[in-house]
């Protein structure tokens, strides 16, 4: 077996965030680690160490987080599983969402707490630096200038490598690269949803990372008959598979993060970076929505 097909990963093609730190572009999201409504301890704690270590194994080398996965939960995962970091490995993390409970969330953007949470990420994680610090959500009632301000004094004090954004708009991309540099954006985008084309597009065009979430979503598109469902039955693929190369070729900034608490669903998704698709297949799968 070749080394691309044990380590599947590494055929996604590269992007270096930030102009520095190069990623294969099919990561893996820990968000359905925790326990039902992204709370608690996982149902099976060595599926997800499991899973953790298998992902480092199959070539991926960026792994997205947060602190309210859990709370916390993922982080402690992370480093139980993989640390020490191997010098490649881009850890992803987010901060700026408070948990209530199950499947609650609620932004919170004073300074105060970013940064009370970047340094919890700093020592959960085990890093003394968080390569990629993303806000979770922009929390309407802090001024942009002090949530994004906020994190750039922690980048500027070495805790912070680089700074994203989460579930944004262009003319808030605009607004926060008016007050630091903004590498990432992690909005939600698929095959299906597409509401994000012009962040997406915006992202491409100044070289930003564009880290889709919740990439796998296809639901009618997968139905027997459609053209989804016949390509992956050409490819002898899932129908997620197809969805991630989709995805892989859709943009050189795209880095999808499909996530899983199943070793055999992690396999199956990284495989997807193996497909190559013609323009026709593309294409049809392009305007299938």
């Amino acid at each position: 077996m070749t080394s691309t097909q044990n380590r599947p990963a590494q055929s996604a093609g590269t992007f270096s965030i930030g102009g520095d730190l190069p990623v294969h572009r099919l990561g893996y999201g820990t968000m359905q680690l925790p326990g039902k409504g992204v709370w608690g301890q996982p149902a099976d704690h060595d599926e997800a160490i499991h899973v953790l270590r298998r992902s480092i194994e199959l070539g991926v080398n960026l792994i997205d987080t947060a602190d309210a996965y859990g709370p916390f939960v993922t982080d402690a995962l992370i480093h139980e599983a993989l640390h020490p970091y191997s010098d490649d490995l881009v850890i992803a993390t987010k901060v700026g969402l408070t948990r209530q409970g199950p499947n609650v969330w609620t932004p919170v953007g004073r300074p105060a707490y970013l940064r009370q949470q970047v340094e919890l990420n700093l020592r959960n994680l085990g890093v003394d630096r968080i390569d990629l610090l993303q806000l979770h959500r922009i929390d309407p009632d802090v001024a942009l200038e002090d949530q994004i301000g906020e994190l750039a004094e922690l980048q500027s004090e070495g805790k912070i490598r680089h700074i994203g954004l989460s579930e944004v708009s262009v003319e808030q991309i605009k607004a926060a690269a008016a007050i630091a540099t903004i590498v990432s954006v992690q909005n939600l985008y698929n095959l299906a949803d597409r509401s994000a084309e012009d962040v997406l597009d915006y992202a491409e065009a100044n070289d930003i990372a564009f880290i889709p979430w919740f990439p796998l979503a296809t639901g009618k598109l997968a139905e027997p008959g459609s053209p989804l469902e016949e390509l992956a039955g050409q490819h002898e693929v899932s129908a997620s598979q197809l969805a991630l190369a989709w995805l892989l070729r859709r943009s050189p900034v795209m880095l999808p993060i499909p996530g899983t608490s199943l070793v055999a669903h992690l396999e199956d998704n990284v495989a997807a970076a193996l497909i190559d698709l013609t323009d026709e297949e593309y294409d049809v799968l392009t305007k299938a929505v």
